[in-house]
C-alpha cells in the first residue's frame, strides 16, 4: 500500500516537474522532476530487482527463520523470509512444491 502511494506521488512529481520545465520554470521543475524520478525508480528497483528468490535455505552463521511468509505473485510459490540480524541481510527462500496427491480410487 505504502509503495503504491510513494509511486503515485513520485509519478505526479515527475510529471509536474517536466511540465514546469516545459513551461520555462527550470528552477522549480528540475528538482521536482529529479525527486520524482528518484521515488519512481527507487520503488521500481526495490520491487523487482532487490528481492530475488532462492531455492535453498542460506548457509552460514547467524541466519534465522522469521515468521514472515507470503505468496510470490510471479511464481505463485510460498516464500519464507530468513534474516541475518547482525547485518540486516534478508533472504527470500521458496518452499518446495508438494507433489500432487493422486486421485482417489473409486471402487465400483
Amino acid at each position: 500500500m505504502l509503495r503504491n502511494v510513494v509511486l503515485a506521488i513520485g509519478g505526479a512529481m515527475l510529471i509536474f516537474g517536466v511540465m514546469g520545465m516545459v513551461a520555462g520554470s527550470f528552477t522549480v521543475g528540475v528538482p521536482v522532476a529529479v525527486w520524482g524520478a528518484i521515488f519512481v525508480f527507487g520503488i521500481l528497483y526495490e520491487r523487482y530487482a532487490y528481492k530475488s528468490l532462492v531455492d535453498k535455505v542460506p548457509t552460514g552463521k547467524g541466519w534465522t527463520r522469521t515468521t514472515e511468509r507470503f505468496v510470490d505473485e510471479k511464481s505463485g510459490r510460498t516464500v519464507t523470509v530468513y534474516v541475518k540480524p547482525l547485518t540486516g541481510e534478508r533472504a527470500y527462500v521458496t518452499e518446495p512444491v508438494a507433489p500432487a496427491a493422486p486421485p482417489p480410487v473409486v471402487e465400483g
